[in-house]
């Protein structure tokens, strides 16, 4: 069973997000963006409430700008999906969870050490660029689901 509903649609938004996002950190980098994109969906909660669908999720605007940096400059998110990309893609909405994104909402790229915070939430751990930040303790427990 899949971990949230999705349309092949869906595949191809994730993978393209996924490799926009990550892609000079492989496959396990990748992986770990579609997670949060997936963990996003699930948590109803903090910024991420009444999101039902993943493009909602991808396409969501916060303070007047995407929340995911590759929708709002256009790069590599706006070119066609691999077959690599949409397979981890498929694993990510199905059933892939890895520390330090297992439980992540947030991440990013701060070209320097991970600050220990990022707007109030807790670092969840690294891994090569992107920090990774869980919800604190009792605020989100959606994205602690399955």
């Amino acid at each position: 069973m899949a971990r949230v509903k999705y349309v092949e649609s869906d595949v191809d938004l994730v993978a393209r997000m996924m490799r926009a996002e990550a892609e000079g950190e492989g496959k396990l980098g990748m992986l770990m963006v579609g997670n949060v994109i997936v963990n996003r969906l699930k948590a109803n909660c903090l910024d991420f409430k009444d999101l039902r669908t993943i493009s909602h999720v991808i396409f969501q605007i916060q303070g007047g700008n995407y929340s995911f940096e590759a929708v709002q400059k256009g790069n590599v998110f706006y070119n066609r999906a691999r077959s690599v990309e949409k397979r981890l893609a498929k694993q990510t909405l199905n059933y892939w969870r890895e520390h330090p994104s297992k439980y992540a909402l947030w991440y990013f790229n701060p070209y320097a050490p991970c600050p220990p915070t990022w707007y109030g939430q807790p670092f969840a751990g690294q891994y090569k660029q992107h920090c990774y930040y869980e919800p604190k303790a009792n605020t989100c427990e959606g994205v602690y689901r399955w």
